[in-house]
């Protein structure tokens, strides 16, 4: 039986080993008072620094396609043979320095000066990340630091021995005066004296001294340098696998985007062990939509100021009629969710709750408007950017819960988008599209969903191709044009808002009350005051609950069959069923105490929530909400008047 082939990283894993029984033995050398293998053993040490720095440049250019077989756990095992080639590496040099001659004790030699040197040119050019424990230890550093420096500011300039103790730059100073030394984060200074004016002389790793407030300083520890070096690692890391083009893109989103691209969380762990494909990332629109309303449909339905702040810019009256006057947006379309093919399903470690598509306008770099979730049915889009490259962002998504640990979240599985305008500017077809979906987010490029059908190489055969094709994850969705009566509707909307076409008629009659508030009933159009209506005040947060939202259009519908046909076209009629059916099946439901807060995927709280909104018991009348058997939440003003100056958009 021929001999099992050994991997790439078995071969480094066992070169680690020689070279950690290598350096046991030498620090045992060094430790016998023998003075003349004094220089024998620092030569023994600086040649086994070079031996850990070859293997640690072969272990960074190591892959886990380079394993002949596969390797569980390989990033972990990656991660864990460079932190013992970096403490082996710090052990030869601080063993480094104690073999140094006597006489150079006092400062660093030339050739050390240039290692030095080098790696402080190193540390320049990529950053190391923030310590998170630095600034809590800080006060307690100022503490030990003065009791430790009271004894020595009476005995003036440390001795020659403490030359060698190493301080750590807390924060960039630069200096003011001549003789100051200017010192960046997290720089490693040798203190040479120390000053009762709290100014003492230090000098950095390029051999420059000068005078440094000690207020600046913190005594250096080994699990500081560790902990500096493997921050650099990981910078270096990110610096090399983020995107050129990432980093110029300067938006509105690039907070929450970088956090998905760059953040070390449950994802990443996920992604390492294997339990998700690598192209799924943590769902950017997710956590757009957990920072606040601007991106909900909440936000986009309230009216838009003008640029005086004394006028609304897309809400207007049309005198003759007495109705909202209509404005067409550039988009104004709907479409319809038909189909996702050869999606990577999570792993086995995930139990997966919820399944749903998310959408907005997309022009490249901002985010505008967001639909919650798409589970089926049509929705609408509107959108008045200008942007040529204009487009709607398809984000695939699954809720989750790891069935090791209880932790939730959310997870993208990929992403596709469809510009909506072609390079003359002329607008694409309304037809069926069929969309590749990408892997990563919309700001990373060429992003595979998973790497196992590329990781031998494309296919050149005809038939080989066309295998391939049907394995390339799509999501298939059909544009639509809108007819006349919905046109109609969508021009009393905001200029800009994504939502369920069976919605739009309730929204429509909501802007029409909201222009009737604003626009005819104040006194001056200077008049600020908050205006009682319960149903302004209320609507937008209902609109963010989509259960609720279905109770409503199910009551408004049940009510709208008994209508005349001539008074289904009346909007005085409509806005009074609007507000009889919202007050008697809603509101009450929105502020009762037995109903729990919305939670999304959460199947308890879904039950127990359609329990009380589909109960025959809910039938709301004045005696049933004046009965002591009703419990609601503590009154609020906020509940019954609509304040414009908080809630339009500006």
């Amino acid at each position: 039986m021929p001999p099992r082939r050994r991997g790439p990283l078995q071969t480094v894993q066992r070169e680690t080993d020689d070279i950690k029984r290598k350096v046991d033995a030498l620090v045992r050398d060094a430790a016998e008072p023998d003075a003349s293998d004094r220089t024998e053993t620092l030569e023994r040490c600086k040649e086994l620094q070079r031996e850990v720095e070859e293997i640690t440049k072969t272990l960074k250019k190591l892959s886990k396609a380079d394993e002949p077989a596969p390797v569980g756990n390989y990033d972990q095992c990656k991660r864990e043979e460079e932190k013992r080639l970096l403490t082996l590496y710090e052990r030869l040099q601080s063993l480094a320095l104690q073999l140094q001659p006597r006489d150079q004790t006092g400062g660093p030699s030339s050739s050390q000066r240039d290692q030095e040197s080098e790696e402080e040119n190193s540390d320049e050019e990529d950053e190391s990340s923030e310590d998170e424990d630095a600034e809590e230890e800080v006060q307690d550093d100022y503490d030990d630091d003065d009791n430790a420096d009271s004894g020595d500011e009476d005995s003036g300039p440390t001795a020659t021995g403490q030359g060698s103790v190493s301080y750590i730059a807390l924060s960039a100073f630069t200096g003011e005066e001549e003789g100051d030394l200017s010192i960046q984060k997290g720089e490693v200074l040798k203190v040479l004296s120390k000053n009762k004016d709290g100014w003492w002389l230090a000098q950095n790793s390029k051999g420059q001294k000068g005078l440094v407030p000690k207020t600046f300083l913190k005594t250096s520890s080994p699990q500081d340098s560790e902990r500096k070096n493997e921050n650099e690692d990981e910078g270096e890391s990110e610096e090399e696998e983020e995107d050129p083009d990432i980093k110029s893109s300067k938006t509105s989103n690039w907070d929450t985007v970088r956090k998905a691209v760059t953040e070390i969380d449950a994802t990443d762990v996920l992604s390492a062990m294997g339990a998700i494909p690598p192209g799924f990332r943590p769902s950017t629109l997710s956590r757009l939509l957990e920072e606040g309303r601007s991106y909900r449909a909440s936000h986009f339905i309230q009216p838009k100021l003008s640029q005086s702040q004394l006028s609304f810019k897309d809400l207007h009256m049309d005198p003759d009629t007495g109705k909202v006057h209509g404005r067409p947006s550039r988009v104004s379309l709907t479409l319809t969710l038909w189909s996702c093919r050869m999606i990577p399903p999570p792993g086995v470690g995930l139990q997966v709750l919820s399944r749903h598509v998310r959408l907005c306008a997309f022009n490249g770099t901002q985010m505008t408007g967001m639909l919650p979730c798409l589970l089926d049915g049509d929705c609408f889009l509107r959108c008045d950017s200008e942007s040529p490259d204009l487009g709607i962002l398809f984000e695939l998504g699954v809720t989750y819960i790891r069935n090791s640990t209880g932790e939730r979240g959310d997870l993208s599985c990929g992403w596709a988008f469809l510009k909506l305008f072609d390079e003359s500017g002329a607008p694409v077809a309304l037809r069926t599209q069929e969309l590749t979906v990408h892997g990563g987010t919309p700001f990373e490029k060429d992003t595979d969903m998973d790497t196992t059908s590329t990781k031998r190489g494309y296919p050149t055969g005809v038939f080989q191709q066309m295998l391939l094709a049907r394995k390339i994850p799509k999501l298939v969705v059909k544009l639509k044009s809108v007819n006349t009566r919905s046109r109609e509707l969508l021009n009393l909307l905001p200029d800009t808002i994504v939502g369920s076409l069976s919605t739009v008629r309730l929204l429509g009659t909501y802007r029409q009350i909201l222009a009737d508030a604003l626009l005819l009933d104040r006194v001056t159009m200077y008049n600020a005051d908050l205006i009682c209506s319960s149903v302004l005040a209320s609507f937008p947060d209902v609109l963010d609950q989509p259960d609720l939202m279905d109770a409503f259009r199910k009551s408004w519908t049940e009510s709208e069959i008994n209508l005349r046909r001539s008074d289904k076209r009346d909007i005085n009629v409509l806005k009074q069923m609007f507000v009889s059916v919202y007050m008697g099946s809603v509101f009450p439901l929105l502020y009762s105490a037995e109903m729990p807060a919305p939670c999304w995927a959460d199947e308890e709280v879904e039950s127990q929530r359609a329990r009380i909104i589909y109960s025959p018991s809910q039938k709301t009348s004045v005696e049933t909400l004046l009965s002591s058997q009703s419990s609601h939440q503590a009154f609020d003003i906020s509940q019954v008047t609509y304040d414009l100056i908080s809630s339009a958009q500006h």
